[in-house]
């Protein structure tokens, strides 16, 4: 398991990684083709709903995304190459609110040549669950299914 801040010394690509930073992001683990990661949901993350952004949500599991396409320690002869997204899909389920804690999983689910698909599950759970909360409660897995994202890659020379 890899340490829990937003560090370059967690994953090369997170070192000039200002967006991830904002965000609060916390690595959780890291694996090839895999990563978790979480955040808190911050007021200036909410839209006038009063629910999370869908930008904020997409923008999370796009770095759980890129964190599990590119490795951590690239083959030789690999180093000078990325992976980037070539499109991608997301399905938002359920709103997930401030103060709630967000974990994407990321799995790479096919790998051929220069190309791949990755499946990103966004959960939502209470930071601290309220006097007769029936829900998922902190410390007893994600929490509960709010968001699916598909992820396309292609590997590309870095410039």
């Amino acid at each position: 398991m890899a340490e829990t801040t937003v560090s370059g010394a967690i994953h090369p690509i997170l070192e000039n990684d200002y967006a991830s930073e904002w965000m609060g992001i916390e690595v959780l683990s890291l694996s090839d083709g895999h990563a978790t990661i979480r955040m808190k949901l911050r007021q200036e993350m909410l839209n006038g709903f009063g629910m999370a952004h869908g930008g904020m949500i997409f923008a999370f599991a796009d770095s759980a995304f890129a964190l599990a396409c590119n490795p951590v320690n690239p083959a030789p002869g690999e180093e000078n190459n990325i992976t980037v997204a070539a499109g991608v899909d997301i399905n938002f389920l359920k709103p997930a609110y401030q103060g709630q804690v967000v974990t994407a999983v990321a799995d790479r689910r096919s790998s051929s040549g220069r190309s791949g698909l990755y499946d990103i599950q966004i959960f939502a759970a209470d930071a601290s669950a309220p006097a007769g909360h029936h829900g998922p409660t902190p410390g007893s897995g994600p929490g509960e299914l709010i968001a699916e994202f598909r992820g396309r890659s292609r590997t590309i020379p870095k410039k």
